[in-house]
């Protein structure tokens, strides 16, 4: 089980709503079975209360049974780590992108040693390129280096793709749109991403009227009128970056997938 985030919240009400829901998966395991639970959410670190499963955690926090620290961000080079597991430590370094990546290489780690697999054989799988998902870098026309991030979005995973852009040398622009389905969450979470683009970026475009909230709250935290500008459709988007981007920009595209903002990817990479 790895978090309880707001995504769906407008349709199932609240977050423990959501936990409750997701629960009834832990509830269901057999007494020999093995809840691998993520220590550092609360959510999901209490329904240990509520199966007669075996319980792993992982997270973080040094109370757990697999933890980590000295996270050290390497931009699109990977991530590396100390790995905390009985009296163990390791070093790993992983080609996940993000310092948030190391929660899947915890996961991945905690249902390895959870199924007797060797350190040798967790901290091989762990180091295969393809484990990256979803967020890949390409190149645009322009020499940019685009951030493809577009599969979906929600605040937690929105800071998680600002965080990286944040570990990464150039001009920083971020495309953010809409975050939809956050129900009673919309304002607080689109607002939240304001506040850390403005500490991140040099030029933020919005898209879509609840992303609106986003440029608001970058403005109001400091990042110049100037630089934001907010569009309603993708393809006015794209318009506004096509012949502005150079080979020193790094951009960042991420939006709910109902926004299909992979269509802006699409307009600026390479051979597109």
């Amino acid at each position: 089980m790895t978090n309880i985030g707001t995504v769906h919240a407008e349709r199932a009400g609240s977050q423990e709503i959501i936990a409750k829901g997701k629960a009834e998966l832990v509830e269901s395991l057999p007494s020999d079975g093995t809840a691998i639970l993520n220590y550092d959410d609360p959510w999901v670190r209490a329904m240990a209360e509520k199966t007669r499963a075996n319980i792993f955690y992982y997270g973080l926090d040094p109370n757990a049974h697999l933890w980590a620290d000295e996270i050290e961000g390497l931009g699109l080079q990977g991530i590396r780590f100390r790995l905390h597991f009985q009296n163990e430590q390791l070093h790993i370094r992983v080609p996940l992108i993000g310092r948030h990546s190391v929660h899947t290489a915890l996961r991945a780690a905690a249902v390895g040693l959870v199924d007797d697999l060797s350190w040798q054989e967790i901290i091989y799988g762990l180091q295969q390129g393809h484990s990256q998902l979803r967020l890949a870098a390409v190149s645009s026309q322009s020499g940019a280096l685009i951030l493809d991030d577009t599969y979906n979005a929600s605040p937690d995973s929105v800071m998680a793709a600002l965080n990286l852009l944040d570990e990464l040398q150039g001009n920083k622009c971020a495309v953010l749109g809409d975050m939809l389905e956050l129900g009673p969450y919309e304002q607080q979470g689109h607002q939240m991403i304001g506040v850390r683009a403005a500490q991140v970026v040099n030029r933020l475009i919005t898209v879509g009227e609840k992303a609106k909230i986003i440029a608001e709250s970058a403005n109001q935290a400091g990042l110049s009128s100037n630089a934001i500008t907010s569009v309603p459709t993708v393809p006015e988007a794209i318009q506004v970056l096509l012949g502005t981007l150079n080979q020193k920009d790094v951009v960042l595209i991420k939006g709910s997938h109902g926004l299909h903002m992979e269509q802006i990817v699409n307009a600026l990479e390479v051979n597109s």
